[in-house]
């Protein structure tokens, strides 16, 4: 009995210790604030000058001095992979709304450079679920797809302009989405980081079922396609304030996502912080946690320290710092 009595309190002191945290931010989900302290604290630490030497083979940390040399970079990852595409090796990119800034230099590259795009393909990140279940319309005021048209494709002179056919994106009927993937080979997929840690919505998971004591194992969570997700709060705010003049009433609570499935299809991940998204934390713990192999569902940029080709690219100017500073 004694014996039996020492050993439940062993199990017990065990599972106190090895219990992952409650978020700080929204107790029913996992995010970021569940990590351990020791990651936390070395995230905040770093200086511009240990996140360039975190990279590594696999993972790459580029830094841009002015703005409109960063967005002519990320414009730039567009027509080089464009630039590839033939008849019979069909090549594209997977692109963000956030940031846009690169869109409409891409269209004028395309337009001054006389770049066909024929053969060339473009497979949009994410849209808005509608309470209808099904995607936003492009008439809707925060519609995806509305932006990359009007900001790029629908600026892109008509002899050059890329088959209708060629533009691929998310819709709630996710079958023809991930069959576009097959048989076109996508040279890169850039992505902005979300305050929660996020590329393309794909967020952490509520904190319930068989993920309610421990988040999904990275393997697990890479085997996710395109998929309609239920969004984390701090996604839904964070797209209020940047897009919607902080109206959250906007903001639909369900998306449609690129998934793992389709980033591992990427030859190369290349992930573009200017500083207007994620906050100084956020932008050096994701690229400290890739470049340790810290892969960790609750964060899920993380995940791309699996990945065997990520750049992360940063405007020196939008770092920010970890230090306090009261306003």
């Amino acid at each position: 009995m004694e014996t039996s009595i020492i050993l439940n309190q062993i199990i017990l002191r065990t599972t106190k210790k090895m219990a992952r945290k409650l978020s700080t931010i929204a107790p029913d989900w996992w995010d970021y604030t569940t990590l351990e302290d020791d990651i936390i604290s070395d995230a905040a630490s770093l200086t511009a000058k240990d996140l360039e030497q975190l990279s590594r083979p696999g993972f790459r940390v580029v830094f841009y001095d002015t703005l409109e040399d960063f967005y002519l970079a990320e414009a730039l990852e567009y027509i080089s992979a464009w630039k590839e595409a033939t008849s019979d090796n069909p090549v594209g990119i997977c692109g963000p709304i956030g940031p846009t800034e690169q869109l409409p230099l891409v269209a004028r590259l395309v337009n001054e450079l006389n770049i066909n795009l024929s053969d060339a393909h473009f497979w949009g990140m994410d849209e808005w679920l509608g309470e209808d279940g099904k995607e936003v319309s492009i008439s809707h005021p925060l519609s995806f797809e509305r932006a990359d048209r009007e900001l790029c494709f629908d600026r892109i002179d008509d002899e050059f302009k890329m088959p209708e056919s060629n533009l691929h994106f998310p819709a709630a009927e996710t079958s023809k989405f991930i069959e576009s993937w097959d048989g076109v080979r996508c040279a890169v997929m850039q992505g902005g980081q979300g305050d929660i840690k996020h590329w393309a919505f794909n967020d952490p998971p509520r904190r319930d079922g068989d993920n309610k004591d421990e988040p999904p194992s990275p393997e697990i969570y890479r085997k996710l396609s395109t998929r309609i997700v239920e969004l984390h709060p701090i996604t839904l705010a964070q797209n209020a304030r940047t897009s919607g003049g902080g109206n959250i009433t906007l903001v639909p609570e369900k998306a449609i996502t690129v998934g793992p499935v389709q980033t591992w299809k990427s030859d190369k991940v290349s992930i573009w912080q200017a500083g207007t998204h994620d906050n100084p934390f956020g932008q050096r713990l994701t690229a400290l946690m890739i470049s340790k192999g810290i892969a960790d569902s609750a964060v899920p940029m993380s995940l791309l320290a699996d990945h065997p080709n990520v750049q992360f690219n940063y405007y020196r100017g939008g770092l920010g710092s970890c230090e306090i500073e009261m306003h």
